[in-house]
Formats: structure tokens, sequence, C-alpha cells
């Protein structure tokens, strides 16, 4: 790929997480534990803590709370050019509550986003110059899904990214509370041509987009029917909130091959939720740094697996982690139990 500014640069909401700690119920607990998190953030500094340079295009509210999630995205190392800032009285910062499980209970979340200030954002306030300065845009179905809006500067920001030379990289991250299968999938099937890295799981192949059959034919009718690139399908089994299996396949149309590796099993978890937003950070990394599908896949199951030992929507690994991880996954002999 061409040089530029950014290696990727992401569109979408970024919120404001509250989480009662150790276990402790919503409806109970005193106490709310306080961080920043939403989909696009999170892919954006899984990358940028590999080593590559990311910005994300967001906007958030003049106040306090916007100045907090500021701060953060600066933290992990990703771009804040592009953030914009919303001064009308009812500019707000959108929240959820997560509350952890543990087996029987499951884990639950509470939304509270409705108008929030990245619903007003306009194409018109956003820079030209940056359409021609990333080598990858991401954003997801949760961009698409948040209002009429959002989704019509998202659908725009896809056509001039991929017009300035950006390969385009889409999670369709499906949220039932945003919107329903059939409004999805129309709104998608419009966006699909663009697309050249797509992230989708096989849930949402069978019953948004109504396909059968075998797992990898359906992977590879993305690319016969849109021209995507890449595919790259997650497979997780949840032994207990707690206890997690991970691993994935991804296809390359070039190659025309599917690559996978053994999973990672009995994965000791602490938060799950940024995990799948890991996974797409590792891939976009390997195809960035390497431009290896084989290496794509092995970054995006460690940097999946590792994220959900860490508490919170970002991660904290670095390349020398994942590397590390990476190895130790493939290794047969024995291995130290701590790092010293």
């Amino acid at each position: 790929m061409e040089k530029k500014s950014f290696d990727m640069m992401s569109f979408g909401e970024i919120m404001l997480r509250l989480s009662p700690p150790q276990n402790e119920r919503m409806v109970r607990g005193e106490v709310f534990e306080k961080r920043a998190g939403g989909s696009e953030l999170n892919v954006a500094s899984g990358i940028s803590l590999l080593g590559l340079r990311t910005g994300i295009i967001s906007k958030l509210p003049a106040n306090d709370l916007g100045t907090y999630i500021k701060n953060r995205v600066r933290f992990v190392g990703v771009s804040d050019d592009y953030l914009l800032y919303d001064s009308t009285p009812g500019a707000r910062l959108g929240v959820y509550y997560y509350e952890s499980g543990a087996h029987p209970r499951k884990p639950s979340i509470v939304y509270d986003r409705m108008y929030s200030s990245i619903n007003n954002i306009s194409l018109e306030e956003i820079p030209e110059e940056v359409y021609t300065d990333a080598r990858i845009f991401h954003t997801s179905g949760i961009s698409l899904a948040l209002s009429a809006n959002t989704r019509a500067v998202a659908i725009e920001l896809i056509k001039k990214f991929k017009a300035g030379g950006a390969a385009i990289s889409f999670d369709i991250n499906y949220r039932a509370n945003l919107w329903s299968e059939d409004e999805a999938r129309e709104t998608i099937q419009t966006v699909l041509p663009y697309v050249d890295i797509l992230f989708i799981s096989e849930e949402t192949s069978r019953r948004m987009f109504r396909k059968t059959g075998d797992l990898r034919d359906i992977m590879k009718s993305y690319c016969a029917e849109y021209g995507v690139r890449i595919v790259a399908t997650t497979q997780r089994t949840v032994i207990s909130p707690k206890i997690h299996t991970f691993g994935s396949i991804l296809y390359s149309r070039e190659a025309d091959a599917f690559y996978t590796e053994p999973p990672y099993e009995n994965i000791d978890v602490v938060d799950r939720l940024g995990s799948g937003d890991a996974y797409v950070a590792g891939v976009l990394f390997g195809l960035l740094q390497y431009n290896d599908p084989r290496k794509a896949l092995e970054f995006g199951n460690a940097t999946s697996s590792v994220k959900n030992t860490i508490p919170g929507d970002l991660p904290s690994s670095d390349f020398k982690e994942i590397a590390s991880i990476i190895a130790s996954h493939k290794s047969t002999g024995p291995q130290s139990e701590l790092n010293r």
C-alpha cells in the first residue's frame, strides 16, 4: 500500500462506560467504574498499540466528559486531529452500563446513547484532506445504525475514502437494539461493493443475510457477489462467562485460500467487551504491516484472546507482548509460567 500519514482512520461513536466493580449488580451497587470505549476506537487503539499510526473521526460534547474521552484517546496513541466538539445546549456523551457475569448469571448491558453528539455530525465539519491520507478506513454497522444522519455520513465517508485510495474495512457488528435484521441487511448490501476487508460472524451470515450451506462457501460468496478481498469470521465457544475458547477463519480472494490455526483454549476471561474489536485490530495490523493473511489471522486471534484478560473496552497489549503470545501459542514444548 502507498505510504500515507495514517495507516488507519476510523469513524464511530465514542462512549462512556460505567460498570459496577467486582461482579456487583447494577440494581444493587453504589459505585460505577468509569472507562472510555466504542467499537471503532477499540480497533484504532489496538492497531496503534501494535506500532502503527491511527486516528478517529468522531464528535464529543465540549465539556469535561468530552475532555476525559479526548485524553483517553490520546493515552492509547490514537490521533485526536479529527475529533469534533459539540457546543450546543443538548450536547451529550453516549453512556452504557455493563454488568459482568458469573455462571450461571450472564453479563448484561444497558444503553443510554439517544441523542448523543455523534448524531449531529456533518460532512462539512470533516476536513477534506483526510480522505486521501489513510491506507485503510474502518467503520462498522453500529455507525450505520445509530441514526439516519450517522448512516448518511458513514456511507459518504466510505465512498470518499475509497475514492481517495484507501482500502475499506467494515465490521458488520450487528446490534439488535439499534435496528432490525431486515433494515441492516438492506443498508449493508448497498455498502458491501465498496468493502475490501469484511468482518462478519457465521450467525450474521446465516440469519441476517439468509445464507445457507458450508461456512467456507458462505465466506467466499461475499467475494463473488460484492468483490470483497478478505473475509474474516471469528469462532468463539463460551464455556462460561469466565472461560472461553477463541479462534477464527480468514479467506483471501487473491490467494483463493482459507487460513486457520488451533484455537486459544480456556481463556481466563476478565472482560470480553472489546475482544471482537481487538480481533479486527490484529487482522488489520497483520495486513498493513505484512500484507500477509496468515500473519493477519495470527495477530487477530492473539490480540482478541489477550484482550479478554484485560478490564475495560480498550486493549493494552503492545507488539512485543502479542508476538510473544503468538510464539507461545505455536510452541509445543515446556513454557515458563511467568515473564521475568
